[in-house]
């Protein structure tokens, strides 16, 4: 009887720690999955060469490689800006390595750096 009495304990003590266990090592449940997302999509950059810069529309024109996050072949595209202070950052002929997302159904640069 002793020991179905220790087993019984030990079987619900672990039924207990289990659960317990898993929500201490389950990191992502603490963040919204599009937090993640846009973390995710902000550290991918794409490489591409800028083709055009039009600072009265302000779009630019990237030939770019595949961008990942939005599942788009590489192509030369017009993209609009998130923030127009990008376009500062770049000329025609640039060598870039950019984040793009799509907003409101555009595609919007929204990081933009030269490539070294």
């Amino acid at each position: 009887m002793k020991n179905s009495t220790q087993i019984f304990l030990a079987v619900t003590g672990l039924a207990v720690i289990t659960p317990l266990a898993a929500q201490t090592t389950d990191h992502g449940a603490h963040h919204p999955a599009s937090a993640q997302t846009s973390k995710v999509a902000a550290q991918e950059l794409t490489d591409g060469e800028v083709r055009k810069v039009d600072m009265e529309t302000k779009k630019i024109t990237i030939r770019h490689g595949p961008i990942q996050n939005l599942g788009m072949p590489p192509m030369t595209m017009v993209f609009q800006t998130s923030n127009p202070a990008l376009l500062d950052k770049v000329k025609s002929g640039d060598k870039v390595r950019f984040a793009a997302e799509k907003a409101g159904g555009a595609f919007v640069v929204t990081h933009i750096e030269t490539a070294k």
